[in-house]
């Protein structure tokens, strides 16, 4: 959404594409609302259940799938989705190539876990780590067969299924005294149950039949367009997943469990940009390819509703850390209060760095977002491998929030080489002004405890709303343009 000073906003006339976005964006954020509650209830329980060392112990081991997953993914997930959405008679085709490259790429995969799990005494979790790290990778493809065509109120009920079926296992476990090897095969049926959902839906849909094709020109073109894609993500994977396994190597796991619990409720409300992303690339796809001279202004329109999303949140974490951390990690993660509070700093930041993401990518330049990744990559591994010895996971926290910083001024910087200026200033500052007044306004009430942190949240989602509107950080220029893209949508 442009700031009051951008240029006035396209027609209605113009407002398709966008308006599909925004339906599908209303339907898939609602209900990874409602999955993302389960699954904070999920994990909060499970964090009581297992304490400090034995989640730490957990939470390793996820980023260490995570970090191993690239070798499954090579890229071609985001050009899945990209090439889907621009050839949609296609999608079979690439579905089945990509499926195939990944089983061989899987007994890869196997190995180098092994190699990162053994040295910190994991070895009997390497069999439900790989294979849950198999199934969320294929569960990611299958389900990024909608993403690419726009057919997503499937995905929005898949994502409360999945996480009702999950919640159901992790309670079991709970009550009947189940170790962190139980949890790992509870997060790998959630996935198996994803994999064979989306293999109907994509069948009954006719949009593509499972199956095993290997083209090898194509692999090979492939393998080249997606290598910029699997080197970003490789880096991206770097960057959010090293921090943990080096405060298990530099501190042990009990501080890995109190970084790891104050990073869940961040990584949770992550979410949001994600969902954003994953719809509007396809959309900001073809404007590049169709209407290019509109580029700029949806990147905007992105940014500018990623950080009045964000920014909020950001800031209320911030002031109410000390009543959320017993109320969210429970009186066994008290400790993790400082980490929390710094790591929501660093979520304002992510959110809108999203953006440069989408534009870059979308706009065929995602080896020039390769290089700001790596930049970030660089500068995350120099800063924890500073802060983590000398201040353990409070300085991992700050080595979080300077990376951020990092990426975005990077992906800012190619995105205005390659698509336009993004005017971050204009479309900023009547938004963080209206967050800075809401911090004001309820920090009187950050001693509130328990439920009664509602109290604070509720205050601060009036007086931020009540801010927006008479800074004019959100205009009638852009309401106008909402209500005509929901019309258009309905």
């Amino acid at each position: 959404m442009p700031d009051n000073d951008s240029p006035q906003v396209p027609p209605a006339s113009s407002l398709g594409l966008g308006s599909r976005a925004l339906r599908n964006t209303t339907i898939v954020l609602t209900a990874k609302v409602i999955a993302r509650l389960i699954a904070l209830v999920t994990v909060l329980y499970m964090l009581r259940k297992l304490g400090q060392v034995q989640y730490g112990t957990f939470a390793l081991l996820i980023n260490l799938t995570a970090i191993v997953s690239v070798v499954l993914d090579l890229g071609f997930n985001v050009l899945f989705v990209r090439e889907g959405a621009r050839e949609h008679s296609q999608v079979q085709r690439y579905l089945r190539n990509v499926m195939s490259v990944r089983l061989f790429m899987s007994v890869i995969s196997l190995l180098l876990l092994a190699a990162l799990v053994i040295p910190f005494g994991l070895s009997g979790l390497l069999v439900p780590g790989f294979v849950l790290m198999v199934l969320t990778s294929y569960s990611t493809l299958l389900r990024n067969g909608l993403y690419a065509v726009q057919q997503l109120g499937y995905e929005a009920l898949a994502v409360v299924l999945e996480s009702a079926v999950l919640l159901g296992l992790i309670l079991y476990g709970g009550s009947t005294g189940q170790g962190v090897a139980y949890y790992v095969w509870a997060y790998a049926i959630q996935y198996a149950f994803s994999c064979v959902y989306f293999a109907i839906v994509l069948a009954a849909k006719r949009i593509a039949v499972i199956g095993w094709r290997f083209e090898a020109t194509l692999m090979r073109e492939w393998f080249w367009k997606g290598l910029p894609f699997a080197l970003t993500f490789v880096l991206t994977i770097l960057y959010f997943r090293i921090d943990q396994p080096l405060i298990a190597a530099f501190k042990g796991l009990g501080q890995a469990g109190l970084y790891a619990a104050a990073y869940k409720p961040i990584e949770s409300l992550l979410f949001v940009p994600i969902t954003f992303l994953s719809i509007v690339f396809p959309v900001l796809s073809i404007y590049y390819r169709e209407r290019r001279a509109d580029l700029l202004d949806a990147v905007s329109r992105f940014y500018k509703g990623l950080l009045l999303m964000g920014w909020p949140v950001s800031v209320g974490i911030f002031v109410l850390a000390h009543p959320l951390t017993p109320l969210l990690l429970g009186r066994g993660f008290l400790a993790s209060e400082p980490a929390l509070r710094v790591l929501a700093l660093a979520l304002g930041i992510a959110f809108v760095n999203n953006a440069f993401i989408g534009a870059l990518n979308a706009s065929d330049h995602q080896s020039s977002f390769t290089w700001a990744a790596g930049w970030s990559v660089v500068a995350n591994l120099a800063l924890n491998l500073v802060l983590i010895p000398l201040f353990g996971y409070q300085g991992a926290s700050w080595a979080t929030v300077m990376t951020e910083l990092v990426l975005g001024v990077a992906g800012w910087i190619l995105t205005s080489r390659y698509v336009g200026r993004v005017p971050v200033v204009q479309l900023s500052w009547r938004v963080l002004l209206a967050g800075v007044i809401m911090g004001a306004a309820i920090y009187p009430l950050s001693t509130l405890d328990g439920f009664k942190v509602a109290i604070p949240i509720i205050a601060g989602a009036v007086v931020y709303a009540a801010f927006v509107l008479l800074l004019r950080a959100l205009n009638s220029d852009e309401i106008g343009w909402a209500r005509r893209a929901l019309a258009l949508a309905r």
